[in-house]
């Protein structure tokens, strides 16, 4: 092949090929808009442990809905024997998190629930009293309705799943105090909380939220 026919081969490749580029560049588009509707939805394990009872398990599975892309519930389960700190009675709610952790499948965040006390180390405090822990982001969560009103539990019990979600999506808390993701600092302020505010709820909407 002479130097003149193998100069208009590639000639008219390189048309050929500028030509089908817009092609290519929508193909690829379709395929990326393809692989992000068959993307799976945040869902939400529901874990009751042993000994919280049925109305507030009942609760949260019926609310939550209200909020999330998808909820799932498993069967009640023990508090895992690790988590228990005995010299204050309670269990200590970062073992807690780590042991659902370790059981959530990718895509998937786990809430647990319990009635028992729980504890978190807190700066120079070792034992530290909670409602509820969740790492920010995180796979799980657990929250207890061990401190909260007892004139009004079931609302703010349901307020403290939110937070702790929210949490797991990777929300601080915010500065809004009539928001779910204020900071007790150390109290039960949750009837003073109405909804996400306009910041949380545009982060949490981005990851599928229905709010």
């Amino acid at each position: 092949m002479n130097i003149i026919i193998r100069f208009w081969i590639l000639v008219v490749f390189g048309v050929f090929a500028c030509n089908n580029l817009p092609q290519k560049q929508q193909e690829a588009k379709t395929l990326a808009n393809k692989q992000a509707d068959d993307k799976t939805e945040l869902c939400v394990i529901l874990q009751p442990f042993e000994g919280i009872p049925q109305t507030y398990v009942d609760l949260v599975e019926k609310q939550l809905p209200n909020f999330l892309p998808c909820l799932k519930k498993n069967k009640s389960i023990a508090l895992p024997h690790s988590a228990w700190y005995a010299p204050r009675q309670r269990y200590k709610a970062d073992t807690l998190i780590d042991f659902l952790a370790n059981k959530t499948p990718a895509g998937f965040v786990t809430l647990g629930l319990t009635h028992f006390d729980i504890s978190t180390t807190k700066g120079n405090v070792a034992d530290y009293g909670i409602m509820g822990l969740g790492f920010q982001p995180g796979k799980a969560c657990v929250v207890s309705y061990f401190r909260l009103s007892k004139t009004n539990t079931k609302e703010q019990f349901l307020k403290l799943c939110l937070h702790e979600l929210g949490h797991t999506q990777g929300l601080p808390h915010c500065p809004d105090k009539t928001c779910f993701m204020r900071d007790a600092e150390g109290k039960n302020k949750a009837d003073e909380e109405k909804a996400f505010c306009a910041s949380c709820k545009k982060v949490l909407i981005l990851k599928g939220w229905k709010l």
